[in-house]
């Protein structure tokens, strides 16, 4: 089981914007056996900090996502996500 952990260093006041957009797209990942996605944002942390969390048995797994991507409604709910962040970066994670 892998952990993929997906970092976003939003724009000054966009952080909201982001997790909404996320938020929305949970029950596609799902649908792509995509375990326990969870929506993090700081407290104590780079400010405008969002991270999203999932679970995938295998990597190959995690490949599938430009299915998830190229789907019509998550093309829709993420479009111009891009304005509201400024960089970010993935960490994948064995599960022990």
């Amino acid at each position: 089981m892998y952990l993929i952990r997906d970092t976003f260093k939003c724009k000054p006041g966009m952080a909201k914007e982001l997790v909404k957009k996320f938020k929305q797209t949970i029950p596609f990942m799902r649908e792509l056996n995509y375990k326990n996605p969870i929506i993090l944002t700081d407290v104590v942390s780079n400010y405008w900090t969002v991270v999203l969390e999932l679970e995938v048995e295998t990597l190959a797994e995690f490949e599938n996502r430009k299915g998830f991507t190229s789907r019509p409604e998550v093309k829709e709910i993420m479009k111009d996500y891009m304005s509201l962040v400024e960089g970010g970066k993935r960490e994948i994670f064995n599960i022990e």
